[in-house]
């Protein structure tokens, strides 16, 4: 495998290079505020290259797509037209962090002979491409060359996929932790998956995204043999599968990559560039590129916050019942969810017969649970795997409706070949017709289905909180290097919420009482950095009644906002960020295993005085993780604030208009 795949991009960087020689026309394409230039080489091979302020960020790069049948488009093309537009506009945002996106781009599309086109658009912030083909019937995609490369060996934050000696090529759970090497360094038995950020100097970064990626494999990253870029690979088409466990695995697999229709649109490549780190965390890229909403009645999507069952392994105490997977224990969550003002609870695995979700287990009362949530106010989410949904989704989507349940959270995807994606947006449309809400687990990160689909209101797609019942990795660096990559691609279902707090030299992992790595306070200050409309409250209904004062910060943190302020930040480091919700401010302050004191300004706030209720480490947190101080103090628009943070730390207050 490792021969064949080094074969294969030298094959392709070779060709490239031969193409190159041909005659070539120059075109250029500059962002709104001039700051972004694009210039597109067409003739023996379609090139594009960006520049930042006159710093190339992307060196020139070949683009094309292998239809079979001797046919690739992009190479040796043939311009018909060309049509240049400027677009200024503003996207209505659904269960997203703020309420409306300001959309302005200019775009160049280049119609060529042969029935295809390729649009490139600048925006302010990023540069983005896609083909787009217009031929009869179906077409096979053979393969796609996307490369992206750049001026130097940079360093880059690359998330690994299983290794390829492995045997279990293309199939993943979309979890890594970040590698932190030069480009050139990049293994050779791996793949990466996106988002990838790289750091090209002058304080500059570029994060590598897709976006609106339906009916096609999602894109993995190589080296392309320069040492200085990335080629994209994907998963071949699937043709033969097999269940493994709670995994539907792929036996065999085509000499193609797609099987689709000859006229659509193809995913958007994507490059976003920041100047400040502190730019990647509200960035909306994905969300811009994504096809828009096809749900015409969106009231009855209804984010919020989430009592889960799993993460603290149903362990509730002081209790008459032996708590595990039955009605009562489910009845006592709901009591818990009620009290507390949480909206919903998960059932997670265990509430069906293996293989079946149309049997209950006779430990379950579906339906009395279901009555007595609504009862109580509370909504109820059930798990599912993946393979399962796709089995019996026409008769399980109307009978738990029905029923009462909200959505489901379907777990176990694994995989992001044509198929895997296909199923998740039919999964999505099914879903939306019965008033089913969808939480994405065990699948790659997001694209801008949750704005095509706006029911689609959780995706997992990184190693969260879950992974420390049994890991002993760096959890605080990850933390704050996710709202820089990962949480660009879209809505990120961390699970946080964890009231056994550690620091590195008190933390192991222990499987049935979990807990995490870093403070309180960081855990809290996650319901405010990390973006997701179903918000998990991962410890259980025991731990949070004796943190009581904690809990009840947690669930006064909305899920949805109508702003979003960067405040400060460094990938890897640390991120601060500010959201708004009405006329009160949320802001979330999280660090690495570095102490750190950082000044924070609350220029943003409107006119007026406000009331902030703060959560910081206390004075011996660095000793014991659960230590923190409440306070609350009288603010003004005028303030500035210097904060401290432990090591694994964080800060988080609710800020208040005083009326």
């Amino acid at each position: 495998m490792r021969t064949k795949l080094i074969a294969l991009i030298v094959l392709l960087f070779m060709g490239s290079t031969i193409l190159n020689a041909q005659k070539s026309k120059g075109f250029d394409l500059k962002s709104p505020n001039n700051n972004i230039a694009v210039h597109v080489e067409v003739g023996g091979k379609i090139l594009w290259s960006v520049q930042h302020k006159g710093q190339q960020v992307i060196a020139p790069s070949a683009i094309s797509m292998n239809l079979g049948n001797e046919e690739i488009i992009g190479d040796f093309a043939k311009i018909a037209s060309t049509k240049a537009e400027k677009v200024d506009q503003v996207i209505a945002a659904i269960n997203y962090k703020k309420l409306n996106i300001p959309d302005q781009y200019n775009q160049l599309t280049f119609n060529f002979k042969n029935d295809y086109s390729v649009i490139f658009r600048a925006y302010n912030d990023g540069v983005a491409y896609r083909f787009v083909t217009r031929k009869k019937g179906e077409i096979l995609v053979k393969s796609e060359e996307a490369n992206f490369n750049f001026t130097a060996d940079h360093k880059a934050f690359i998330p690994y996929m299983w290794d390829y000696r492995d045997g279990k090529i293309f199939n993943t759970s979309f979890e890594a932790l970040y590698r932190e090497t030069n480009i050139s360094k990049f293994s050779v038995d791996s793949l990466a998956f996106l988002p990838l950020l790289v750091d090209v100097g002058n304080n500059k970064k570029a994060v590598i995204l897709e976006a609106d990626l339906e009916d096609y494999p999602g894109m993995f990253l190589h080296n392309n043999r320069t040492n200085q870029g990335f080629l994209g690979i994907y998963a071949p088409y699937p043709l033969e599968n097999e269940q493994v466990a709670r995994n539907f695995i792929p036996t065999k697999r085509a000499n193609y990559i797609a099987k689709t229709s000859g006229t659509r649109n193809f995913p958007w490549r994507a490059i976003v560039i920041s100047e400040q780190d502190k730019e990647l965390l509200n960035n909306d890229m994905v969300q811009k590129l994504a096809s828009p909403s096809r749900l015409t009645d969106i009231t009855w999507i209804k984010p919020g916050a989430v009592a889960w069952d799993w993460w603290n392994n149903w362990n509730i105490t002081n209790v008459d019942f032996k708590a595990g997977i039955n009605t009562k224990t489910y009845k006592y969550y709901i009591d818990f969810a009620a009290a507390n003002k949480i909206g919903n609870i998960v059932m997670d695995e265990g509430w069906s017969v293996k293989n079946d979700l149309l049997k209950i287990v006779p430990e379950i009362n579906l339906e009395e649970i279901v009555g007595y949530a609504k009862q109580k106010g509370v909504d109820v989410i059930l798990w599912a795997t993946w393979l399962d949904i796709t089995r019996q989704m026409d008769k399980v989507f109307p009978l738990y409706s029905k029923m009462g349940i909200k959505g489901f959270k379907i777990d176990f995807i694994d995989r992001d070949d044509q198929i895997a994606i296909a199923s998740c947006y039919e999964i999505a449309k099914n879903a939306a017709a019965n008033h089913l809400l969808v939480d994405y687990h065990g699948i790659s990160k997001p694209t801008g289905l949750q704005r095509t689909y706006p029911n689609v209101v959780g995706y997992e797609g990184v190693k969260g909180l879950e992974n420390y019942k049994w890991a002993v990795e760096d959890q605080p660096r990850y933390a704050v290097s996710i709202p820089f990559i990962r949480m660009i691609a879209g809505p990120m279902d961390y699970t946080p919420g964890a009231m056994r707090n550690a620091i590195k030299a008190n933390y192991h992992p222990v499987n049935a009482a979990p807990m995490s790595q870093g403070t309180r306070c960081q855990q809290l200050a996650m319901y405010v950095v990390y973006e997701a409309p179903i918000q998990i409250l991962a410890d259980s209904p025991t731990m949070y009644m004796k943190e009581q004062e904690s809990t009840d910060f947690i669930v006064k943190i909305p899920f949805t906002f109508d702003e979003t302020v960067a405040l400060d930040g460094k990938v890897g480091e640390f991120a601060a960020i500010a959201r708004k919700k009405g006329d009160s401010w949320f802001v979330g302050t999280m660090t690495n295993w570095t102490p750190r004191d950082l000044t924070l300004d609350f220029s943003f706030l409107g006119a007026g005085t406000y009331q902030a209720t703060i959560f910081k480490d206390g004075v011996n947190a660095d000793r014991e993780a659960t230590d923190y101080k409440k306070e609350v103090i009288k603010i003004s628009s005028a303030d500035k604030l210097n904060i401290h943070m432990a090591p694994g730390g964080g800060w988080v207050a609710r800020i208040e208009k005083i009326k």
